[in-house]
């Protein structure tokens, strides 16, 4: 690995700082023009690069779905100014002020904080005012006759707050009155205002609904298949520097760097997506038989001198499980390293740790459909979803640590000795068994290692002489793939969508409920529940079961008979 380490020394931090700075530009909302220009920007550097690179489309129009999303509407920004004591907030300010996928409206009234429930008996005509469930809570204003709404998000200060709607054509039957995010700092001087007295706010937001925009994908390959994807997600609102402006320029260095490396044991893919949406648009049109593996490049240069930011490494789900998280895994650990111990050992420039399979970027999409994906990724990140995301706060160092291990890690896969690799997946797989070894015996995850690295063998022609079982009776199958989410479950059986939404407020559950629906299409249902405990520990099975049977009610997965 150190070999390859060295060798991507050809990898420009310049380069991709520059490519940061050149889509922050763009406010790139999901349904929005500013997405297209950014897609357009990206296919043009890999044009001046000499790379051939399509751009895909689809469409949002609020109406279809990509596989299991809904398309959000078609949606612009014109301008928007919110008058609040003291204060003029602008569009020229930030885009952010209007949320995305607002209505247009007008605003002038007294603003009602919503700190209890009971608040909500109170809001017709006024300007609500909220600080979570956001999405949730716009609905409730609507229907409950508020004349505006605002929102703000805790610890965000002065910045303001990313919030989108993601609103459909269905939606714009309730949602009428124009919605507002505000920085913190205002959101709380008008809840002090109005709980001393009252306050009152006068503003506008202009928006345009259209009837469809393009849905961007951005794709390029080098060399023959089988390929290892690189994926990013274009899409976030300007300027959104680390989230994700940074990995959409590290996949663009990427691109040029390995444009030059096609002697290996596969070739190099790259996409360039909106988040989810785009990720399920791409695979609906185009498969994914010809990837052999995934890496995911979302917020990949927070700096190490910030919010205590960890550099974390979520690995494959043991469903999905890869050498690709153990060559990634051990990339980063070389990279990100500087200094001596009082010993001389090397000591980590920040924070990094492995984790288990986690959910939350296009990584996700990809695992669901059978490609071993993971995700370097820098969290937490305090400006995130925020204005205060710009260009300053992101960090070389950081861009170097992850890129260079990217690159290197890809490399050692695809150039490096048969022999050594052999010998490194064996190692991987003990690494990971010993892990679970020490909380308790890895009956399932053994055979799921074994599995996971005889997939690996026939991509990379290596002789691992696994003595894999045959395949068990599976306990399910994944009928509708994709992302699972309340919406879905309330498009098909609204009853169910309360009872959904409630078992899945802790985000690890959503996790954990995916991956024990992979699972589940390999082992029975005991030894899929077996699984999942050993490669997370404790898990909610009463919670989980209730979920799958929700699940099957929709149709989402049948249960084998």
């Amino acid at each position: 690995m150190e070999r390859f380490l060295r060798d991507s020394a050809e990898f420009s931090s310049d380069n991709v700082l520059n490519w940061i700075a050149g889509i922050s530009h763009f406010h790139r909302i999901q349904g929005s023009k500013g997405l297209v220009e950014a897609a357009e920007y990206v296919l043009e550097e890999l044009s001046r690069m000499g790379l051939e690179a399509k751009l895909l489309k689809d469409k949002y129009d609020g109406k279809r779905w990509h596989l299991t999303l809904p398309s959000p509407i078609a949606w612009e920004v014109i301008d928007g100014r919110l008058e609040v004591p003291g204060r003029t907030l602008t569009t020229a300010e930030s885009p952010l002020l209007v949320m995305a996928h607002s209505p247009s409206g007008e605003v002038d009234g007294e603003v009602l904080p919503i700190l209890r429930q009971e608040d909500w008996e109170r809001a017709e005509g006024k300007v609500v005012l909220v600080g979570k469930d956001w999405r949730d809570a716009y609905r409730r204003a609507n229907e409950v006759g508020a004349s505006g709404f605002i929102a703000y998000r805790e610890g965000t200060g002065e910045f303001y707050p990313y919030i989108g709607l993601f609103l459909t054509k269905e939606d714009l039957n309730w949602a009428q009155i124009p919605a507002f995010a505000v920085p913190e700092a205002v959101a709380k001087g008008l809840i002090r205002r109005a709980l001393s007295g009252g306050v009152e706010v006068r503003g506008t937001a202009e928006t345009e609904i259209k009837s469809s925009e393009t849905l961007p994908m951005v794709y390029a390959e080098v060399g023959e298949p089988p390929y290892l994807l690189f994926t990013a997600h274009i899409c976030h609102p300007k300027p959104g520097a680390n989230d994700n402006a940074s990995g959409n320029a590290m996949l663009l260095e990427l691109a040029r760097v390995l444009s030059k490396r096609e002697n290996g044991r596969f070739g190099y893919a790259f996409l360039w997506v909106p988040e989810y949406h785009g990720s399920q648009a791409f695979i609906e049109r185009a498969g994914v038989e010809e990837y052999y593996a995934g890496i995911n490049l979302d917020m990949v240069a927070g700096s190490p001198d910030r919010s205590e930011s960890t550099l974390m490494f979520v690995r494959t789900p043991f469903s999905r499980f890869s050498v690709v998280s153990g060559a990634l895994e051990v990339a980063i650990e070389l990279s990100n390293s500087r200094g001596k111990s009082f010993s001389g050992s090397r000591l980590p420039v920040m924070p990094f740790r492995a984790y288990p399979y986690e959910m939350g970027s296009d990584h996700d999409i990809f695992n669901f459909f059978g490609v071993p994906s993971v995700m370097p990724i820098t969290w937490p990140d305090r400006f995130y979803h925020s204005s205060g995301d710009t260009i300053d706060k992101v960090s070389r160092e950081t861009v170097a640590i992850v890129e260079r291990a990217v690159l290197s890690a890809a490399l050692f896969l695809s150039e490096e000795e048969k022999r050594r690799i052999e010998q490194f997946a064996r190692g991987y797989a003990r690494k990971v068994l010993g892990e679970i070894g020490m909380r308790l015996e890895p009956k399932e995850s053994e055979k799921l290692v074994k599995a996971g690295l005889a997939r690996d063998a026939e991509f990379l022609g290596l002789e691992l002489n696994l003595e894999v079982e045959t395949k068990a009776k599976p306990w399910l199958e994944w009928k509708e793939r994709g992302l699972i989410s309340e919406r879905l479950i309330r498009s098909r059986a609204p009853g169910l969508a309360e009872d959904f939404k409630k078992l899945t407020e802790e985000r690890a559950t959503v996790t954990h409920l995916h991956e024990l629906i992979m699972l589940g299409e390999l082992l029975s249902e005991g030894n899929a529940y077996r699984a999942i405990e050993e490669e997370y520990g404790s898990i909610e099975r009463e919670k989980l079961k209730r979920l799958v049977e929700i699940l099957e009610e929709v149709g989402v997965v049948a249960l084998s008979s």
